[in-house]
C-alpha cells in the first residue's frame, strides 16, 4: 500500500502545481472514516482507496480526481456525507464522489434490477464529468485483483459484470490497459479451463519460439533502416481472452489464428507509418483480409493505428501494428492520455457521441433491466465503419442494418426511414452493412417505427427506440379499446360508467390510473365483466352472466310467460336441465344445433358442424335433438372471428370501431400471430344471432384495413 507521502510524490512528480495540502487531508480523511473497518482480504479497508488513487496515478490525472478516488467509498461505507465533502474538498470532488455512490438505500426487486440502477446513475454521472468513470474503472481494476479473496458465487457475479460492462466501458474510452486486465482476471474466474489450456499453448510457443521473436524483430529493424525509416519495434503476445473470444467468434482452433504475436512498429509521424507500411507490404506477401487502416478511419474511441497480417520473417504468419508515439500513448490511455490537468478542467461526458446515445437509450428504456440490456449491446466493440453521403464516420457492431445506421446519426432519422441507398443503389432496410459502405437514409413523414424492425437490429440504440415506439403506440390502441368495451358493458347493464366508479377499484387490478384500467381490458389481461363487478359489487342479474356461465333452462308450455327476465329459451329440454354452450364452436341463435349430454354438467349445446361432435358420433344416446326457441334473440351470445388484420398505426382501433358501428361488442381480443405487415387475431363479440355475426363480418370484408375475416370453429 502506498504511503501517504508517496502518493503526494508521485501525483507532483507529473503535476507539480498539484495540491499537496489537499491530497495529504484526503488521504487522512479516508483513513480515519474507513477507521477499523476491513477488507475480505483480512487488509484495513482504507487500503483500497489508498491503491485506487494510485491506480489513477499511472495515468496522471488531476488532483481532483486523485483526491476523489481516495474518498469514493466513505459516502457508502461511513459517517460522512456529501455536503461535508463538499465544505471540505469543494463542489468537484464532492460531485465525483456522489456520481460514485451506489444505491445502498434504496430496495430494489431484483440484483439485476438494482445493478441495472447502479449503472444508470453512473452513467448521469460520468455524462456530466468523465472522470467519475475513470474512477470507477480503476476501483473495479483493483477489486478484481483482490477477487480471489471473495466467495465464489460473489466471484462470478463480479466477473460476470466486468466482462459486461466494466472491459466494454474501458475500451470505449480507450482504456487499453484497463480492459485487459480486466478481461484477463474475469476470464480465468468464469471459464478456468479454457484459460488454463490457451495459457499452457501461449506457454509452449513462448519456449519455442524463445529465439523467434527477437529474430522477427531484427529483421523488421533491418528492414526499416534499408527503407530509410527510423522506427522502434516492439513484439507483443495477445492476451488468453482475446485469443478465447477470437476462436469463438471465427470458429476456429489456436493453430489456426495468424495473430496470436503482434510486433507494434512505432514511428515519428504519419507518413512515415505508410512509408513503413510500403516496406512491409513490399517485403512480405500480405494475408487477405487481414489488414485495417484505423489512422485514416480511426475507431470512436480515437484509436488509431494501421494493422496488416502477413507471411514475415522466418516464414511466420505475425500481425503488424504501425503507429506514432502520440498515436500509442492514446492507443494505452486513451481519454487519460488526453487530460489537461494543468488547466484543472473536467471533460463532460455529454460530449462523448457513444455517452449521448446510452443517455438516449436511458430516456426510452421501459424498465431498468432493458436498460441495461440495451446499453450492453451499445458498448460492444465496433467492428463495422459506414459512411454518410457527406462523408461523415460512423461507427457500428458487426451485422448492423441501415436500420441501426439510421439511428445511429439520430433518432427522428430512424424513427421516419423508409429505405436505403447502399453505395448508390436502393437496399432493403435489413441488409447486413459492410466496412467502407455509403449509406444515404431514405426518410418520410409518415413513416413510423416497425416491429419488424426489432428482429434485425443489433444496437442498444435502436432496440431501446423501436420497443419504445411499439409500447406507446400499442398501448393507445388498447386504451381506446378498453374503454369502448368497458363503455358499452356498463350500458348494455343499465348501470352509470364513470372514471370516477374506476379510481376507486384501482388497486383490484394493481393500476396506477384508469388508463392502465383500460389498456387491460383492451389487451384481454382483465374482463370488463370482472371491472363492472367491482364498481358495482351488489350487482348480480346480468345478460354477460347469462353467456359466461351455466344456467337453467326453462321448457316450454302453454302456461310460460315470456318476460324479459326469462333466460334464453332452447326447445327440445326437460324443464330444469342445466345446459352451457360448448367454447369450441360458440352456437348462435340461427345456426342448427344439438345437445351433447355431459356427465355432471348437463347438457353442452354445439353446432350442428362442429368438428368436436366426431369423438360422440359412437355414442347416439347422448345426443338430443333440439332448437332455438323464440326467445332466443333477446340475450346476447358469444361469436367468434378470426381476423387477418394489417400491421399499421390505428388499424386496431378501426377494428373496434367498425364492430361497434353495426352494435356488436367485443368481449374478448387475441393476437394469435404478427408479422411485419399483418396481425392475426381472434376476436370474441356480443351479438344477437347469426345474422348479427354475418352483418359484422361483411361490413369487415369491405374495409381496407382487414386482409381476411371469417367465423372461427375452435
Amino acid at each position: 500500500m502506498l504511503r501517504q507521502y508517496e502518493l503526494v510524490d508521485l501525483v507532483k512528480s507529473y503535476d507539480p502545481d498539484a495540491d499537496e495540502d489537499a491530497l495529504n487531508r484526503a488521504y487522512v480523511y479516508a483513513m480515519k472514516k474507513h477507521g477499523a473497518q476491513l477488507r475480505t482480504s483480512g487488509d484495513p479497508y482504507y487500503s483500497h482507496p489508498v491503491e485506487v488513487a494510485g491506480i489513477l496515478t499511472k495515468f496522471k490525472l488531476d488532483s481532483t480526481s486523485i483526491i476523489a478516488g481516495l474518498l469514493h467509498d466513505t459516502v457508502e461505507d461511513t459517517d460522512a456525507t456529501v455536503e461535508e465533502i463538499r465544505e471540505l474538498f469543494g463542489p468537484q470532488v464532492a460531485q465525483i464522489v456522489d456520481g460514485l455512490t451506489k444505491l445502498a438505500m434504496i430496495e430494489l426487486k431484483s440484483k439485476d434490477t438494482k445493478q441495472a440502477e447502479n449503472f444508470r446513475k453512473l452513467l448521469l454521472a460520468m455524462s456530466e464529468d468523465i472522470r467519475v468513470l475513470l474512477i470507477k474503472l480503476a476501483d473495479r481494476l483493483h477489486n478484481m485483483r483482490t477477487l480471489h479473496f471473495c466467495a465464489p458465487e460473489k466471484r462470478m457475479r463480479i466477473a460476470r459484470e466486468t466482462l459486461d460492462i466494466y472491459a466494454p466501458l474501458a475500451e470505449r474510452i480507450g482504456m487499453q490497459e484497463i480492459k485487459t486486465e480486466l478481461e484477463e482476471i474475469a476470464f480465468k474466474e468464469l471459464h478456468k479451463e479454457a484459460y488454463e489450456s490457451i495459457t499452457a499453448r501461449l506457454n509452449f510457443l513462448r519456449e519455442q519460439g524463445s529465439n523467434l521473436v527477437p529474430a522477427i524483430i531484427k529483421q523488421l529493424e533491418k528492414d526499416m533502416e534499408e527503407g530509410g525509416v527510423k522506427a522502434t519495434i516492439s513484439g507483443r503476445e495477445k492476451s488468453p481472452y482475446s485469443i478465447w473470444r477470437k476462436m469463438q467468434k471465427k470458429n476456429a482452433s489456436f493453430e489456426q489464428l495468424s495473430d496470436i504475436m503482434a510486433f507494434r512498429i512505432i514511428v515519428d509521424d504519419v507518413a512515415a507509418c505508410y512509408q513503413a507500411l510500403g516496406i512491409v507490404h513490399s517485403k512480405y506477401h500480405m494475408v487477405p483480409r487481414r489488414f485495417k487502416d484505423y489512422i485514416s478511419t480511426p475507431k470512436p474511441n480515437g484509436y488509431k493505428s494501421i494493422h496488416t497480417g502477413v507471411i514475415g520473417p522466418e516464414n511466420t504468419r505475425i500481425e503488424i501494428q504501425i503507429r506514432t508515439q502520440e498515436m500509442h500513448e492514446v492507443n494505452e490511455k486513451g481519454v487519460a492520455a488526453h487530460w489537461a490537468y494543468k488547466q484543472g478542467e473536467k471533460v463532460v461526458g455529454k460530449n462523448f457521441r457513444w455517452i449521448q446515445e446510452l443517455l438516449e437509450i436511458l430516456e426510452e428504456a421501459s424498465n431498468p433491466e432493458e436498460f441495461l440490456e440495451n446499453t450492453k449491446l451499445e458498448m460492444y466493440n465496433d467492428q463495422v465503419f459506414c459512411f454518410t453521403p457527406k462523408g461523415d464516420l460512423i461507427g457500428l457492431p458487426i451485422n448492423s442494418t441501415p436500420v441501426d445506421f439510421a439511428y445511429a446519426v439520430h433518432s427522428k432519422v430512424g424513427n421516419t426511414c423508409v429505405g436505403a441507398k447502399i453505395n448508390g443503389e436502393i437496399k432493403p432496410l435489413r441488409t447486413v452493412l459492410q466496412n467502407g459502405d455509403q449509406v444515404e437514409i431514405l426518410t418520410s413523414k409518415a413513416q413510423h417505427p416497425s416491429p419488424e424492425w426489432d428482429r434485425f437490429v443489433v444496437t442498444g440504440k435502436a432496440k431501446a427506440a423501436i420497443r419504445r415506439y411499439v409500447r406507446a403506440n400499442k398501448r393507445e390502441q388498447f386504451v381506446a379499446l378498453g374503454e369502448q368495451m368497458l363503455e358499452r358493458t356498463f350500458k348494455g347493464e343499465n348501470l352509470e360508467f364513470s372514471e370516477k366508479g374506476l379510481v376507486g377499484v384501482l388497486p383490484n387490478f394493481e393500476a396506477e390510473s384508469v388508463e392502465d384500467i383500460y389498456a387491460k381490458v383492451g389487451e384481454g389481461l382483465v374482463s370488463a365483466w370482472d371491472v363492472m363487478k367491482a364498481v358495482y359489487p351488489s350487482y348480480k342479474q346480468s345478460k354477460l352472466g347469462k353467456v359466461v356461465k351455466s344456467f337453467k333452462v326453462r321448457g316450454f308450455g302453454k302456461s310460460d310467460k315470456k318476460t324479459k327476465s326469462d333466460p334464453v329459451q332452447i326447445k327440445g329440454l326437460i324443464p330444469g336441465m342445466a345446459v352451457h354452450f360448448a367454447g369450441c364452436c360458440h352456437p348462435l341463435p340461427g345456426d342448427r344445433i344439438v345437445g351433447i349430454v355431459t356427465t355432471g354438467k348437463g347438457v353442452a349445446v354445439h353446432s350442428i358442424d362442429c368438428k368436436a361432435l366426431e369423438r360422440y358420433a359412437s355414442e347416439p344416446e347422448r345426443w338430443l335433438d333440439i332448437s332455438w326457441g323464440d326467445g332466443a334473440t333477446e340475450g346476447s351470445h358469444i361469436g367468434r372471428l378470426k381476423v387477418i388484420l394489417l400491421n399499421e398505426p390505428g388499424t386496431l382501433g378501426d377494428l373496434s370501431n367498425m364492430i361497434a358501428r353495426c352494435e356488436g361488442n367485443i368481449a374478448n381480443l387475441n393476437i394469435t400471430n404478427r408479422t411485419m405487415t399483418y396481425f392475426e387475431l381472434i376476436v370474441d363479440i356480443e351479438v344477437r344471432d347469426l345474422k348479427h355475426l354475418t352483418d359484422i363480418i361483411t361490413t369487415l370484408r369491405a374495409s381496407k384495413s382487414v386482409s381476411y375475416v371469417a367465423r372461427a370453429n375452435q
